[in-house]
């Protein structure tokens, strides 16, 4: 498949998991191996193929009943072109939160699914509930932690104490449930404490308003660079609601920094990695967690530092294999 091309496509390029994922790909010189990988921002629905068309699709689109034709429509020009779907959004705290009509969201997911020769899991929790839920069969699914490259991140200094400076990196939506962080935050004592919080999104206003009169709580906004969170912060939070895998918290283990999740979907691969694991959403145990994690020095930021370079190259192996079950 050297020869390949292999056509990336995406509907929305804000700043984010998503375009990182892809950009990474399309920058491997490992996965060049694979082929020639491209990418096609598709508007409105509509897609043209470069001249001399395309050997395989890949699908980083969103998914959804208004959509659905056009995806239908794709599949009908091309019917002979392997095509293969990353699901990156949705998972089974997605759908217990935000699907009111489940029976009707499922049957637009399996319908979607059966466009695609392949369809790639981002975590194996969310494979897992694919699965239960009957989504798609277990044999046309992969699945492909996502990964960038993180050589800077594991060259970052490692925090040499327990951790004083806690961060929240991350769109400010509902999803991230970073109201749950600052409240818990808000209730820890100690002024040489500190929340940063990096990212925007539709609720800074609110989520300002929350940490009113804390001034051991600062907003920073979106960061280009995204090593700069990282080298300014000793422990990431990560209190999501629902999460496809977490690419922050794989960042955040690389660099030596300790991680403590919720136990939400993609979130429980990173625990079985090395995270520490926060049993609920309540204020209480988010309190509980950030004060443990105040008085105990991780000792396993450095194993979570080797693991990650590890994992970056299975990221690379894991696409060539799937690209290579295509054949």
């Amino acid at each position: 498949m050297s020869h390949a091309s292999i056509l990336h496509l995406t509907d929305d390029t804000t700043p984010g998991g998503v375009m990182r994922v892809i950009d990474t790909i399309l920058s491997s010189k490992y996965l060049a191996k694979t082929g020639k990988h491209r990418m096609a921002v598709v508007e409105n629905s509509k897609l043209t193929l470069p001249k001399g068309g395309v050997d395989v699709i890949v699908s980083h689109l969103a998914l959804n009943w208004r959509n659905f034709a056009a995806r239908a429509r794709l599949r009908a020009m091309y019917p002979d072109t392997p095509m293969i779907h990353v699901e990156h959004s949705y998972t089974q705290g997605f759908v217990a939160q935000k699907v009111l009509n489940k029976t009707r969201f499922f049957s637009m997911l399996r319908s979607a699914f059966c466009l695609f020769d392949r369809v790639v899991a981002v975590s194996n929790a969310q494979k897992d509930w694919l699965i239960r839920r009957d989504l798609i069969d277990e044999d046309r699914l992969s699945v492909i932690h996502s990964s960038v490259d993180l050589t800077g991140f594991e060259t970052l200094p490692k925090p040499a104490t327990s951790p004083r400076i806690f961060g929240l990196v991350g769109r400010l939506h509902e999803q991230k449930g970073f109201d749950i962080a600052i409240r818990a935050f808000r209730e820890c004592s100690g002024l040489d404490l500190r929340l940063m919080v990096f990212g925007d999104g539709p609720l800074r206003s609110e989520l300002e308003a929350l940490a009113f009169c804390d001034p051991r709580i600062t907003f920073h906004g979106h960061c280009d660079d995204p090593l700069e969170p990282m080298r300014s912060i000793d422990a990431l939070l990560m209190p999501s609601r629902w999460e496809a895998y977490g690419l922050v918290a794989h960042e955040a283990r690389s660099a030596g920094r300790k991680v403590i999740v919720a136990t939400t979907d993609g979130l429980k691969d990173h625990i079985q990695a090395g995270a520490t694991n926060v049993h609920d959403h309540s204020i209480a145990a988010w309190k509980q967690a950030i004060i443990q994690a105040t008085q105990t020095l991780d000792k396993n930021s450095r194993n979570n530092r080797s693991n990650s370079n590890m994992e970056a190259t299975r990221f690379e192996s894991d696409w060539k294999k799937c690209l290579s079950s295509l054949q």
